[in-house]
């Protein structure tokens, strides 16, 4: 159980309703990390548009390499929600759940491109030391093919899930195995 107030659809009117029967309509189903935002319409309705256009948008960075940054940065963080539900995701694309938990367990051990090691490497700096992160990074993300704007998309996937990771495990996010599943990828 969350560990704030949430207004249920069934319980909502006017912009929140709205929210949610837009989110059902672009994503199939109502997770829990947008109900937690419930008290907060205006705040739920700018993050999944942020959303949609970081993980939905036409750049150079296939679907499926977001999913695996998403995956990557939320078990960097230890956020379970997060993992699950992207896990879930990616795993539409491998087809292999246990490649998907030696990626959760450690990405380094899996067998990945060298363009994938380069963004998740990135990923790993931005996540953990982000004081750290120095234009080499970039530049070892450009010798593997990246040019700027996937960089730019790469760093707001990172971010976005540092954000989101947050929101769900400061404030007690739960999800369950029906939860997780359904979604519009």
């Amino acid at each position: 159980m969350p560990w704030i107030k949430v207004i249920e659809k069934e319980e909502s009117d006017g912009k929140l309703l709205d929210i949610y029967t837009r989110i059902e309509k672009n994503r199939g189903k109502l997770s829990n990390i947008m109900k937690i935002q419930s008290l907060m319409p205006d705040v739920m309705e700018s993050h999944l548009d942020l959303y949609m256009a970081v993980m939905f948008n036409k750049s150079g960075i296939k679907r499926e390499e977001k999913e695996l940054i998403a995956v990557v940065v939320s078990a960097l963080n230890d956020c379970a929600y997060c993992v699950n539900h992207h896990a879930e995701a990616l795993n539409s694309y491998w087809k292999d759940s246990a490649k998907i938990q030696q990626l959760i367990n450690d990405y380094k051990t899996v067998e990945l491109s060298v363009r994938c090691f380069a963004m998740l490497s990135y990923a790993e700096k931005l996540t953990v030391d982000p004081g750290s992160v120095n234009e080499h990074d970039l530049e070892n993300m450009h010798i593997h093919g990246l040019d700027d704007t996937d960089i730019l998309n790469i760093n707001l996937i990172v971010s976005y899930f540092n954000f989101v990771n947050r929101l769900a495990n400061g404030l007690g996010v739960e999800f369950s195995d029906e939860e997780v599943k359904g979604y519009a990828y």
